[in-house]
């Protein structure tokens, strides 16, 4: 009976780990700050044909109303209550979404800001999106309700009650992040309406979560949360399917968490991936893309199944977080899906592609002092519909690479060599490299100033193929260009280092 419990205990946990995207769908997209009706829409027209898993929304649940500066991105990370209604949409219109989404078979993870309730200087009133009352001096939320009881003020051992040295955990996960108040997650009552908030966007039908500033919680009291969650809405998903968990834990090395404590829970953010790709397409510090022959654990990552990644995020798009300058972003685009594809073909973590707007850069000394600016809006603070472009593209400063050619069919390449192994690897000693799939998908960079002319074995059948960077295969044709995989299975490669793009893929289902 013992080892019964114990088995039943194991297949509880490692079922967190499972992104729970069909079958044959192996990356999701983050629609940053995306309304609820644009993203079903979105599901049904484009991921959905296009082979995405699913989207990590933003959080879903009510939040102050931050007026200066107006209106910024991060007031959605500052909960006042989990009522569900934000600038997204209210909470027929989540239930909508995510029942469309699902029909089609892309899946909603929600983010869960559950570290935390609004900034300690967010006053008192009804300036929320649902318009519940609080007054976070007296740490009261009538609406969940919390009360000054429900937060770690008195555990806090600094002066401040901030976090004042990340070489403490104590102080990172017990002491408030950037004045936001501190949930006392070890307390069973707090847990429970944590886990009630979670339950419901279950039985509304979401695949999964992730948890925001989890380095900034223990994570005992993550594994006591996620244990009360419960399993996933059977009109959907498989009987017995847990939510699929990944935990926002940034560790670069050299402090006192490390994202390791996190794996029993689920998977963890890998932020060392974006750094370190960006540093070697940059060609920085005598980086070199054959440097990325053992890509993965060999470079020091967390294990392959744990893993989360992603060449950016909404943080380190911005500067924030982990990575710096570093950092790949739709601001650099030649760089960038370059980044992408080498992410989407290669086969180590889960992968989510980011989907971004833009805002008005505005660097002083080194810093950009736009970075709080949200998301394209009306003259009322609303967030503006996200239209479509004739050429499929997005426009009032949605930006939208999930859209990008390159980007969309390295999501379709990820899919078809789903399972295949890292095979045929090819280098100069530089920065022109290729590598396989099996024998279903074959992917070369030119990343170095001179023009690149190889013969290189694939690894895949003989025939002509679309190279779907360039273009893609339509009908019986090549809208880019072709590509021989001769009956050796050897192939030429032509790629100018002034191309548009420097790089080439093709794999079996754009064989014409």
């Amino acid at each position: 009976m013992r080892l019964l419990l114990l088995l039943v205990a194991l297949g509880l946990c490692s079922a967190q780990f499972n992104p729970n995207t069909r079958s044959g769908r192996t990356s999701i997209v983050h629609l940053f700050e995306w309304k609820w009706d644009d993203i079903a829409a979105e599901c049904e027209r484009y991921l959905a044909p296009n082979g995405f898993g699913g989207v990590q929304i933003s959080p879903p649940n009510e939040n102050i109303v931050v007026t200066n500066p107006y209106r910024p991105w991060y007031e959605r990370y500052q909960p006042v209550s989990y009522k569900l209604c934000t600038r997204s949409g209210n909470e027929q219109q989540f239930r909508n979404m995510v029942t469309r989404c699902n029909n089609v078979g892309v899946y909603i993870y929600v983010d869960a800001i559950i570290n935390h309730m609004c900034g300690a200087g967010g006053g008192s009133g009804t300036h929320s999106t649902c318009g519940s009352y609080f007054n976070a001096g007296s740490r009261d939320f009538p609406a969940v309700p919390y009360t000054g009881w429900d937060f770690n003020d008195g555990k806090c051992k600094t002066g401040s009650g901030e976090i004042e040295n990340y070489g403490d955990a104590y102080q990172v996960r017990d002491c408030k992040l950037v004045g936001l108040l501190d949930l006392a997650l070890e307390k069973d009552y707090v847990r429970g309406k944590i886990a009630d908030f979670m339950n419901n966007l279950i039985s509304i039908g979401v695949a999964g979560f992730r948890l925001d500033a989890s380095k900034h919680m223990w994570p005992g009291d993550l594994q006591a949360i996620t244990s009360k969650l419960n399993n996933l809405n059977t009109q959907w998903f498989p009987s017995g399917s847990r939510p699929f968990i990944f935990q926002e834990v940034i560790d670069l090395g050299g402090e006192a968490i490390s994202a390791s404590q996190y794996f029993s829970i689920g998977r963890v953010t890998e932020f060392k991936y974006g750094a370190k790709l960006g540093t070697v397409i940059r060609k920085w510090n005598g980086e070199k893309l054959s440097y990325l022959k053992n890509w993965g654990e060999g470079w020091g990552f967390m294990p392959n199944d744990r893993a989360l990644v992603f060449v950016d995020n909404h943080d380190n798009q911005r500067g924030h977080g982990a990575g710096g300058s570093a950092i790949l972003t739709f601001w650099d685009a030649r760089l960038y899906k370059m980044g992408i594809g080498f992410m989407l073909a290669h086969p180590y973590g889960f992968t989510r592609v980011m989907s971004s707007f833009r805002w008005p850069r505005n660097f002083v000394n080194g810093k950009d002092v736009n970075d709080w600016i949200g998301p394209p809006t009306n003259s009322d603070g609303s967030i503006k519909t996200v239209p479509i472009n004739p050429d499929t593209t997005c426009g009032d400063n949605w930006v939208c690479e999930h859209r990008w050619r390159q980007i969309k069919n390295m999501v379709i390449f990820r899919n078809v060599v789903d399972g295949q192994p890292f095979s045929n690897w090819w280098d100069n000693g530089g920065n022109q490299v290729a590598f396989g799939r099996g024998n279903r998908g074959f992917i070369v960079f030119n990343n170095e100033d001179w023009y690149m002319d190889v013969n290189l074995y694939t690894g895949l059948p003989a025939g002509t193929y679309c190279d779907v960077i360039s273009g893609q295969k339509e009908g019986s044709r090549c809208t880019g260009r072709q590509i021989s995989v001769a009956s050796n299975g050897y192939a030429r490669f032509q790629i100018n280092n002034t191309d548009e793009d420097p790089f080439a893929a093709i794999h079996v289902d754009a064989r014409l």
